[in-house]
Order: C-alpha cells, then structure tokens, then sequence
C-alpha cells in the first residue's frame, strides 16, 4: 500500500484527495496537515466526510512514515515549504499549486500532465500538477502541437465557484456569483505561461498569439473550454488525428456529440468535441477542476509514479443531473 500524507488539509484539492484516496484499493492517508485545524476531525471541515473518515488534522509531518506527500497549499507556499524542510530519499511530491510547473529545463518537478508527459512521470520524484483551465485547454490543443499545426489559439474558458479556492472573497459570495457571469484576468490568466510552455515543447518555435479570455461561472465545479484557431485539417482528418493521439489516454474521450459540463461532474474525464467552421478548427473540452483539473489527476500521477496503472481508485461516478 501506498502510504499518503497530506499537507494543507482543509482547502477544496485536498478535500476532493481525500476523498479519493479513501476508496483508492492501494494507498492508505497515514496523516492530513492543517496547523488551524490540528486536534479537530476532518469531517469537521469535510462535512460530506462524516461516517467516512475518522482521521483528525495533525500539526506535525512526519515524513518518514509516508511514501508521497500532497502539498494542498496555496501558491508560492510550496516554494517555501521545500526550502525549509529536508525531505527524506525515498519520499515523493506531488504539488498542486504553481510554484513548480514553469522552467521545466531548470525544475527538478515534472510536468504532471500524463497526456504528455506519461513516461517522465513514471517513476519521478517530484512532480507538479498542472492547472486546471491549463489542463482543459492543453488537452484541446495537444494533438495539433504534437503534429506541428498549431496556428493563433483563441479561447474562451468558463469555471465554478471551487476554482476561486475556499476562502471566502467578494466574487466568491454567493449573493454575487448566483445568477451571474463575469470576465476575470483576460489575456494575462497565470496559466498561460504553462500552456505557452508546453505547446513550445512540442512545437518549436511557436510563437503565435494564445488569446485566453476566461471567466467565473454561477456553478460549483466544472470547466468548459471554448478554443479555436485556423487549421487546415479537415473535419474527418482532425477527428482522426485526436482519436489517435488519445486512443492511449484512459481519460479523454473524443464524443462525436456536443459536450457539457455536466457530462464530467465528480469525474476524471475529459471530454473533446470537435468541429470545422469554414477554416476554424473549433474544439470544446469539458473537465472538473477538482478532478481531472486538480486532485484526480495528482492521484493519476501517483499511480503512474509508483508503477500502478494511472485509471487505479478513479472510477468516478458523473452526475448527470
């Protein structure tokens, strides 16, 4: 068994880890850290955790009793919590924030987007998960950069509420967000510099624009990316394309029908749908940014990092409804 720790319990990634790796048949949560919550349960801050987990927040990390810790904090956290501690040899790190996805020639973190990078991963120590508007739009992108036909990307990328984090703020408050829409951080979003970074990794030498436009749903959970650019594939050669860059992938799926967010609710999955408007090539990807954007895709990467099969413990249920 593979045995966890978390640290920074109480925000909504690591509540979603935990979850998962509760019913996950090859890990064991041995410690979930929380220095405001230490002595309390978890269910006390994970209310829909009552009669699942008995676990309490500690304050202590004792390292030496896990074999991959989570770091749950909030950006530039992590950064510092690996300057202060000493980690033992034989102890993982999988981090969800972004202190560690940028200047991958110089990070000793991989880029944990098994869509791309499944054999680095494999087998890794350090590891930095990807964002989750990133995840959702690189996915979208990644069969063309791979084949070298990439052209000035546009999107437009909705998110829920649980994408803001769990503490409270004025676009968070729900007599705000409840029947309303609004753009935020357009053009200059921080996960441009990990898709821009990444679409370079495949496709030397782009240098074309990524028009990123995102904005805040009046939802909980779930992201629906709109992304378009000139292509000359036609409709059936880039289905074919996208089928075959995935046909490997156990969680992105090509639908041949129009996708929702719904579709992908408390899941893993990605789902692609795509279609020719005269040049464009238009893609929509849908994902949950707890999951497959956030805390799914560590537990995937935990999988592959310790040589499971990376589908282990997320056999999620969607929502429908």
């Amino acid at each position: 068994m593979i045995k966890a720790g978390i640290v920074g319990g109480a925000g909504y990634t690591a509540g979603e880890l935990i979850r998962i790796l509760l019913r996950h048949p090859s890990a064991d949560i041995v410690w979930i850290h929380s220095s405001s919550n230490a002595g309390n349960d978890v269910s006390d801050v994970h209310a829909d955790l009552v009669g699942e987990c008995e676990l309490t927040f500690t304050d202590q990390m004792n390292f030496e009793t896990v074999d991959v810790i989570f770091l749950c904090m909030g950006h530039g956290k992590s950064a510092l919590f690996m300057e202060e501690h000493r980690l033992p040899n034989h102890l993982k790190v999988i981090d969800l924030s972004n202190d560690f996805r940028l200047n991958r020639d110089n990070n000793e973190f991989i880029y944990g987007l098994p869509e791309v990078n499944r054999p680095k991963i494999r087998g890794c120590r350090y590891l930095a998960n990807p964002g989750c508007f990133a995840t959702s739009i690189q996915l979208a992108l990644l069969p063309l950069a791979a084949s070298h036909l990439l052209d000035e990307i546009h999107v437009h990328a909705i998110t829920g509420s649980t994408g803001a984090g769990q503490a409270p703020s004025a676009t968070t408050h729900f007599s705000w967000r409840n029947g309303n829409v609004s753009v935020y951080k357009a053009f200059g979003h921080q996960h441009l510099s990990e898709m821009n970074e990444t679409m370079r990794e495949l496709m030397p030498g782009f240098d074309k624009a990524f028009n990123f436009v995102p904005l805040r749903g009046n939802f909980t959970r779930g992201i629906l990316a709109s992304v378009y650019l000139d292509c000359k594939l036609e409709e059936a050669e880039a289905m074919d394309l996208y089928q075959r860059f995935y046909s490997t992938h156990p969680f992105v799926t090509i639908s041949k029908k129009p996708v929702d967010v719904k579709q992908v609710v408390n899941t893993n999955k990605c789902l692609l749908h795509i279609k020719k408007h005269g040049s464009k090539l238009h893609m929509v990807s849908v994902i949950d940014n707890l999951t497959k954007g956030a805390s799914g895709q560590a537990v995937q990467n935990m999988n592959l990092m310790f040589g499971l099969d990376e589908s282990e413990g997320l056999q999620l249920k969607p929502v429908a409804f």
